[in-house]
């Protein structure tokens, strides 16, 4: 099995992948860009590692030499279109591929071409006020489930709502958090985040066993629907601090904490803009309500209920080292 996205952080969802087939005893390849420390982590755990460019169809066709089956996934980019083209493509010339499970997001359960055809105004209405329109990452992955489809490679879409360890909730929180101070914009919005490790263990089920789930969809949340006040309930327990929700205005929120100078000397100017834009149109479709919304597919998949947004966040290592740090 091929998963991209390995060399991303501890706890991020082609990690646990990793960790979860070699538990079970199968053959892992992961796909990773730098050969560095992550890599090394994961060759100890016993995967075999491929280092390479998701951008270069040399490398992409390499990977997938004796693989039948692909988890894809690839962290927020401008060209992340034509990462996916060039596996699908690889793998369909390849030939003899079993399952493409690919990370895609909640949003693609909405775009159809009737929403996305429609006048900007009917448009800005029906998703919260706020935006007229999809990120281009957003964009991307809708461009993505179709070229999968067209490719008749066998396909299954995770379209998965807003992660508990999204950077919006976790990592940019650090700061605000440190001060017992949860700050967002989402006013009294309601959102069922989901549990990278649940996500993780859904992809694995259907890598493992893939044929009851060619060709579908999975739209997958959180248990239950929490607004602001809720989520700082859930921050304090896990830190063992008191933490208040202080709602920020919208537009105040993106220039205080989508801070585009600094992804620019870490991204370069491409990537940054691609990252800002959609960081701001997420947090505008959230707090114009587009998130509001839970399923039952992952109790379906799984024979469980989803974990909890406290859950998720006692076992998330960035908050972990916030709950040791002394309280400002």
């Amino acid at each position: 099995m091929l998963i991209t996205g390995a060399g991303g952080q501890i706890g991020g969802v082609s990690r646990l992948m990793v960790d979860m087939l070699l538990e079970q005893g199968h053959s892992v390849r992961a796909f990773v860009r730098r050969d560095d420390e992550r890599a090394q982590s994961l060759r100890e755990a016993g995967a075999e590692v491929f280092v390479g460019d998701l951008l270069k169809f040399a490398d992409v066709a390499a990977a997938l030499k004796g693989v039948r089956r692909i988890y894809f996934s690839m962290s927020l980019s401008p060209y992340y279109a034509d990462a996916l083209t060039l596996m699908a493509a690889a793998a369909r010339a390849q030939g003899d591929i079993e399952a493409f499970v690919h990370m895609s997001d909640y949003e693609q359960s909405y775009m159809t071409l009737e929403k996305m055809t429609t006048p900007d105004e009917e448009r800005r209405s029906w998703l919260g006020g706020l935006v007229t329109d999809w990120s281009p990452q957003q964009r991307a992955h809708w461009v993505c489930e179709q070229v999968l489809d067209w490719s008749g490679l066998p396909t299954v879409n995770v379209r998965a709502t807003l992660f508990v360890e999204n950077a919006l909730i976790t990592w940019m929180q650090q700061g605000p958090l440190s001060n017992g101070e949860l700050r967002l914009p989402f006013g009294n919005q309601r959102l069922a985040p989901i549990a990278a490790h649940d996500v993780a263990e859904v992809c694995v089920k259907i890598l493992v066993d893939p044929a009851p789930h060619i060709s579908k969809s999975y739209e997958l949340t959180g248990p239950e629907l929490k607004d602001m006040y809720g989520f700082a309930e859930d921050y304090a327990a896990a830190l063992g601090r008191q933490v208040a929700y202080i709602p920020e205005e919208l537009e105040a929120w993106h220039e205080a904490f989508v801070d585009e100078t600094f992804l620019r000397e870490t991204l370069g100017d491409t990537a940054a803009q691609h990252v800002a834009a959609h960081m701001k149109t997420l947090t505008r479709l959230v707090a114009g309500g587009r998130y509001d919304v839970v399923t039952n597919q992952l109790e379906t998949l799984l024979g469980r209920p989803p974990r909890t947004m406290r859950w998720a966040l006692q076992n998330n290592a960035h908050l972990r080292e916030l709950a040791v740090a002394p309280n400002h």
